[in-house]
């Protein structure tokens, strides 16, 4: 019988080496090497993280708060190292939920019910 564990360890190992993980690491050593862009980096994340966390615990921001973060956004996306971040981020995530979708299919099966 397959030991799931170590296929999900193989995957896992699969996803740290995908042209996809490289192109997020490579984006991050380029914002860190300016400490100006790595500074505004941070705090857009830093600012992000707080608004996510206080909407998990079913707050949510008020108006001023979320116009403010949406500026932000914007000035921080004029940064092309920040924009090729935000991209690699995104085909990374794309793989991740493409994956996912490929083992929850998996399993859709045992779900199925006889009609009839």
């Amino acid at each position: 019988m397959t030991n799931v564990y170590d296929k999900a360890h193989d995957l896992a190992r699969a996803l740290q080496q995908s042209e996809e993980a490289a192109a997020v690491d490579t984006a991050m050593k380029v914002i860190a090497a300016e400490p100006e862009t790595k500074q505004m980096f941070d705090n857009f994340r830093k600012r992000q993280a707080e608004m996510q966390q206080q909407m998990m615990t079913g707050a949510m921001p008020n108006p001023e708060e979320m116009e403010e973060m949406e500026k932000l956004f914007q000035v921080i996306s004029m940064n092309a190292d920040i924009t090729a971040l935000f991209e690699a981020e995104r085909r990374l995530a794309l793989v991740i939920q493409d994956v996912n979708k490929i083992v929850t299919d998996s399993l859709s099966f045992l779900y199925q019910t006889e009609e009839g």
